[in-house]
């Protein structure tokens, strides 16, 4: 019994340490970065499935940017993290950062 009750505490630890890191990255797809287009706002990326935008399959496609800022911080090439939600005008990357 005694063993149980460390290896419950142990497993509920292990939740504990790795729920805010699983609950950060959200709906994160990792991708690379194909074109950019600072002036219309635009980024063209080679990315894997966006469950929240019901897609099952990689591609690549055109996104618009919610932030222009965030195609100054990167380059055509650079492996990036990226969440994406449908707004208005299209798909929209709302956060994007280089992937290690």
């Amino acid at each position: 019994m005694k063993k149980f009750a460390h290896t419950l505490a142990a497993a509920t630890l292990t939740l504990i340490l790795i729920a805010p890191a699983a609950y950060a990255q959200g709906d994160a797809v990792h991708g690379e970065i194909k074109k950019i287009d600072e002036a219309a706002g635009k980024i063209t990326l080679k990315h894997g499935p966006i469950k929240n935008l019901g897609m099952d399959q990689g591609m690549t496609m055109v996104f618009r940017v919610n932030d222009p800022a965030m195609l100054k911080q990167v380059k055509v090439g650079d492996k990036v993290e990226f969440e994406a939600e449908d707004g208005a005008s299209g798909y929209m990357v709302t956060k994007m950062q280089k992937s290690k």
